[in-house]
């Protein structure tokens, strides 16, 4: 009878050491699993970082043309006066657009003078400051493009130098000219030039011309 009753003890005190281990085991378990989450979502969380900026460089010598806000002239506008305006048509390297159509820019006028104050004519020089670029403003390094008057109704753009390296001036183009249209200069040699017979002595671009603009030094744009 005695032995039964060990018996008993025995298989009881076993029941709990075997339910206690398992109940110890859990927490461990469940440290583990709160080990191994983080890890994953660590993972996660990098799989869905936005891929890193890639850097565009518009290199010198790139045209970028743009449409003038309001007009501006040998006459109306004076030196060290700010222009704004925005880009005409985006601005592309490589198929990629680095700068897209209607970006703003800002630009100063670098000399004015009216009829007669230039050796006999009117002279108008500009040269973009900045283009906006995803709300930040890019400083920009342009030639300086020159436009003068000579003689009664003839307009001149004056490209210093030869070539597109001052920029040219290409006029209203569809959908703006309030005013002439302007030639521009393109060929390559020294003195090469647009003219236009307008019946104004004094140089006025109009508002909505299109004028294009030559870069002096690269632009890297982050995109």
């Amino acid at each position: 009878m005695r032995f039964r009753v060990s018996a008993f003890v025995l298989a009881g005190i076993l029941v709990l050491s075997i339910a206690c281990t398992k109940t110890s085991s859990q927490p461990a378990d469940n440290g583990t699993q709160a080990t191994q989450n983080p890890d994953s979502s660590s993972v996660s969380a990098q799989s869905e970082q936005p891929p890193a900026p890639v850097t565009i460089t518009i290199p010198a010598g790139k045209v970028v043309t743009v449409r003038l806000a309001d007009a501006v002239g040998s006459k109306i506008s004076q030196q060290g006066q700010s222009f704004g305006g925005s880009l005409a048509k985006s601005v592309e390297i490589g198929g990629q657009v680095a700068i897209p159509a209607g970006a703003k820019v800002e630009g100063e006028v670098v000399d004015a003078k009216p009829l007669g104050r230039f050796a006999g004519g009117a002279l108008l020089q500009l040269k973009l400051d900045s283009i906006t670029v995803d709300r930040s403003a890019m400083p920009v390094q342009t030639a300086t493009f020159t436009q003068t008057s000579k003689g009664k109704g003839k307009r001149t753009a004056v490209m210093a130098g030869g070539g597109a390296g001052l920029g040219a001036l290409i006029g209203g183009l569809a959908g703006g000219g309030k005013g002439a249209l302007i030639g521009a200069a393109a060929g390559g040699g020294a003195g090469t030039a647009g003219t236009a017979f307008t019946g104004n002595k004094e140089i006025v671009l109009p508002a909505e011309s299109a004028v294009a603009f030559t870069l002096k030094a690269p632009l890297k744009i982050r995109k």
